[in-house]
């Protein structure tokens, strides 16, 4: 099997706390990107985001792509928290890869971070 695409939207991203997760595996950062906006993104306690897929209140996310391998992707999906999970990701320019997403339950009762645009963004504006 050859090399996937994965959308990546929260601490797996460059220069981050786990994008030695991504490295480990021999993953290549391929490019930046937005998703379609159709995707809500919460904040998790302020120590990682999740993204859901909704039909109304979404917006443009910004993420990142990388080349991994199938077993790295599964590496990957080991060590990520509870709560997040592979699925199907539509970016902007219309390509649908693989990416990280957040199980609606994880999302409940925490800071809804839609209109940063994205986890870098909002921890940025976290550490002014």
């Amino acid at each position: 099997m050859s090399d996937l695409h994965l959308a990546v939207n929260g601490t797996l991203m460059r220069g981050l706390e786990l994008n030695g997760n991504l490295l480990a595996v021999g993953a290549i950062f391929v490019r930046e990107a937005w998703t379609e906006p159709c995707y809500r993104l919460w904040s998790i306690g302020d120590r990682y985001p999740a993204m859901i897929r909704t039909q109304t209140g979404g917006s443009a996310i910004a993420l990142e792509v990388w080349q991994v391998s199938p077993t790295g992707l599964s590496e990957i999906l080991l060590k990520e928290p509870p709560g997040l999970t592979i699925g199907k990701i539509r970016l902007q320019d219309g390509e649908e890869v693989l990416g990280v997403l957040g199980e609606p339950f994880l999302c409940e009762g925490q800071l809804e971070i839609t209109q940063f645009g994205g986890w870098r963004s909002y921890i940025s504006q976290q550490q002014k």
